[in-house]
């Protein structure tokens, strides 16, 4: 039986690790606690610690533990992604310079903020380096680039991270300004194995009305084949360009109705909010692959038709709330918030909204399995005192 080290998991990993019946196949060893939980981190010490942990396989699935483990499957000649590569992908103004050289056709126009205009507005900016839609916004005005602020405590993370693999820590500070895009947001991920691309799937992605939050995500796409066809050629090109290779990775896209789809980022590691729509229509974790990958072998994705549609829901709300009561524990419901607190001290969140949990569906249809996720956010429990108005 083999070792697999995951580092700094979330609870999202345990739940997947466990549902997918791996504590059986390997011997999971755990190091390190989710990193946006904690208020201090030192890498090198981390690392350090890990060294003497049995490993045959070293994982991680959010963008920091990625990183760490890319480092130090690296100083243990473990398989998996260089340390370099993921760092090529992370910081956005490298990537999108190999994007450009790889796929021009899909690559919109981007300049990092230097105090000029970068074109005329309307436009999108986003950090270089960082995580969900936190601190992305759409700028009609200019004037709004002077409200710009970086999360510090994430960025100067990530930057001592990133220095560990060779990177220049001021190279994770500021920020990149996109063209906007329009068009179905999906999501392709995938893997490489001794140089080839494996594509596992594509899911689309939808919006609460008239917002950029994320009320759900849902598999397979709806896309037609052509266009399925178009997103596999682009990765194809991308991502051996990005010199990945030995990982996970998925790829955000618009697909306008006209015109070539357009890349939005490329992330190197797994989408675990994924994992579990994996499992309820392929009848396979995409954690199983995770592991066989980080243990350097291939694995062997089947490409079979899945069964039926899965959704993964995120329930949010869109003002600022006292959490007094949250629901009951439930196996596939993660719950975002603690009582006691006001939404705006807790939690990751967009620009827009607030997350209060994200939870599983699935259904015969697309549309049968979207409704029996809206019906199911209506029924929690969550108890939200509204801030006094002043």
């Amino acid at each position: 039986m083999k070792d697999i080290l995951v580092l700094c998991p979330q609870e999202r990993d345990i739940k997947a690790i466990r549902a997918a019946g791996l504590e059986d196949r390997y011997r999971l060893r755990f190091a390190g606690s989710d990193l946006d939980q904690l208020e201090s981190f030192d890498p090198e010490a981390f690392l350090a610690e890990c060294e003497e942990i049995p490993a045959d396989g070293v994982v991680g699935t959010k963008d920091q533990s990625a990183l760490l483990a890319a480092l130090l499957a690296e100083r243990r000649g473990l398989p998996g992604p260089s340390p370099e590569a993921i760092v090529r992908l992370q910081h956005k103004p490298t990537s999108r310079s190999v994007q450009q050289l790889a796929a021009p056709e899909a690559t919109p126009r981007f300049a990092v903020l230097d105090g000029r205009l970068p074109f005329e507005a309307p436009f999108f900016v986003k950090p270089v380096v960082g995580r969900l839609s936190q601190n992305v916004f759409r700028i009609d005005d200019p004037r709004d680039l002077l409200d710009l602020h970086e999360i510090d405590r994430y960025t100067t993370r990530y930057a001592e991270i990133a220095a560990l693999a060779g990177a220049d820590p001021s190279h994770a500070h500021g920020f990149l300004a996109e063209e906007l895009l329009t068009g179905e947001e999906v999501t392709l991920e995938g893997y490489v194995h001794d140089g080839r691309v494996t594509v596992i799937g594509v899911t689309d992605s939808l919006k609460y009305d008239e917002t950029l939050s994320f009320e759900s995500f849902v598999y397979p796409s709806a896309l037609p084949q052509e266009r399925l066809d178009e997103l596999a050629d682009v990765t194809a090109r991308v991502v051996p360009r990005l010199g990945f290779e030995g990982g996970f990775f998925n790829m955000e896209f618009f697909v306008p109705e006209q015109g070539p789809a357009q890349i939005i980022e490329v992330n190197g590691r797994l989408a675990s909010q994924f994992a579990p729509l994996m499992q309820a229509v392929h009848g396979r974790s995409t954690y199983d692959a995770l592991f066989q990958l980080a243990l350097g072998a291939d694995p062997a994705w089947s490409s079979d038709d899945p069964d039926g549609v899965g959704v993964s829901y995120c329930f949010r709300v869109f003002q600022d709330a006292f959490v007094e009561e949250i629901p009951d524990p439930e196996p596939d419901l993660e719950v975002l918030v603690r009582p006691g607190l006001l939404l705006s001290e807790q939690g990751v969140n967009d620009t827009q909204s607030y997350r209060l949990a994200i939870f599983y569906g699935t259904g015969r249809t697309r549309d049968e399995a979207i409704a029996a996720c809206r019906e199911r956010a209506r029924e929690l429990r969550f108890r939200l005192a509204p801030l006094p108005v002043h």
